[in-house]
């Protein structure tokens, strides 16, 4: 009885603690990542890291791989519903860059979310995580490529 008490504490601080991560996360480190990515273009956060401006209006900083004339993110978090169902117009700002394009969150296609997420976030735990396909030539269907070479 002891035990379930302590493990029942555990889950309802860690449950209270999660607003303040939020705060902490939206308030107070992103503004300084934000910062860095439009003042230093060229520097090491940026080479990994694009500032994506979702159809809500929001930004936020996600690590990101740009390659064939498309952006992918892998979201950990819940703003990727905002890219549900059909693909949404988007802006990145790719270091220094601003792109736009179509995005959408890729939930129907685990090979090919886990093709992209061997090369974008390789060290992450498998199976986690939601892709977002950002296509940035408006004739792009979207989706796996047929080719395997890769660019940019």
């Amino acid at each position: 009885m002891k035990i379930l008490i302590i493990g029942l504490a555990i889950v309802m601080l860690l449950v209270a603690a999660l607003p303040l991560v939020f705060y902490f996360q939206t308030k107070l480190a992103n503004p300084g990542v934000v910062r860095e990515l439009t003042d230093d273009p060229d520097g090491d956060r940026a080479a990994k890291v694009m500032l994506l401006s979702l159809p809500s209006g929001r930004e936020i900083p996600v690590n990101y791989l740009r390659e064939q004339g498309r952006v992918y993110a892998g979201a950990d978090g819940l703003w990727w519903k905002e890219l549900e169902g059909e693909a949404a117009m988007v802006s990145a700002l790719v270091r220094g860059e601003r792109l736009e394009g179509r995005a959408r969150a890729v939930r129907d296609d685990p090979a090919y979310t886990k093709d992209v997420f061997a090369r974008l976030r390789p060290t992450a735990l498998p199976g986690f995580g939601t892709l977002v396909e950002i296509l940035l030539d408006p004739n792009d269907p979207g989706g796996p490529r047929r080719s395997s070479a890769r660019s940019q």
